[in-house]
């Protein structure tokens, strides 16, 4: 039989047990939720694409893959340019099949063989934007220029031009038709045969 002594040790300890009980059930009786969020990010596309005839488009995203203009003399005139004379090509641009917003179009400059093998220097130029329909030659290249350059590697005015994507997905957008005017100066020297490239830029208005 315990003795009074040891019982009050044995209910000493039941009690010290009884008090860290409570203490940890206080300690794990936490409660913890958690809410999740999740979000899916899908980019548009954009695509800039040229024509030199406003019928077949095509992508020309490199100088190695520019499209060939094609200028003609004015009526009247025969052959190669000469001091004076003016050349004229129209070129188209649009927004591609699948474009998902509309872009704001800029010259961005041209490049031409080096002056000292070429009439860069003695060659300018003005780009303009034509009504629809129009033809780019003497009498349509009027009005104020998109671009112009006093050389073909010196571009002083730059004016933007807006291009709208398609209505629908499958809709391409609308054309704007460009017009090039190179003229030649008076120093314009014979034989010589000079390339240019001529870039533009389509940057997303959304």
């Amino acid at each position: 039989m315990a003795t009074k002594a040891t019982q009050r040790k044995i209910l000493a300890v039941l009690a010290g047990g009884l008090v860290l009980g409570v203490g940890t059930a206080v300690t794990l009786a936490v409660w913890n939720d958690s809410e999740f969020a999740n979000g899916t990010f899908t980019a548009g596309a954009f695509n800039l694409e040229g024509s030199t005839d406003g019928s077949a488009y095509a992508d020309h995203d490199s100088a190695g893959t520019a499209a060939t203009l094609a200028f003609t003399l004015p009526a009247g005139l025969v052959g190669n340019m000469s001091p004076t004379s003016s050349v004229y090509a129209g070129f188209w641009v649009r927004l591609g099949v699948g474009t998902t917003s509309g872009a704001d179009l800029v010259a961005d400059g041209a490049t031409a063989d080096p002056a000292a093998s070429s009439n860069s220097e003695h060659l300018s130029y003005s780009i303009y934007q034509l009504a629809p329909g129009a033809t780019c030659d003497a009498a349509s290249a009027t009005g104020t220029p998109i671009a112009t350059g006093t050389t073909l590697e010196a571009q002083t005015g730059v004016t933007t031009v807006p291009l709208t994507a398609g209505a629908t997905a499958t809709d391409p957008g609308t054309a704007v038709q460009l017009c090039f005017k190179v003229t030649a100066d008076a120093a314009l020297e014979p034989s010589l045969v000079t390339n240019a490239t001529w870039k533009f830029t389509a940057t997303s208005t959304n």
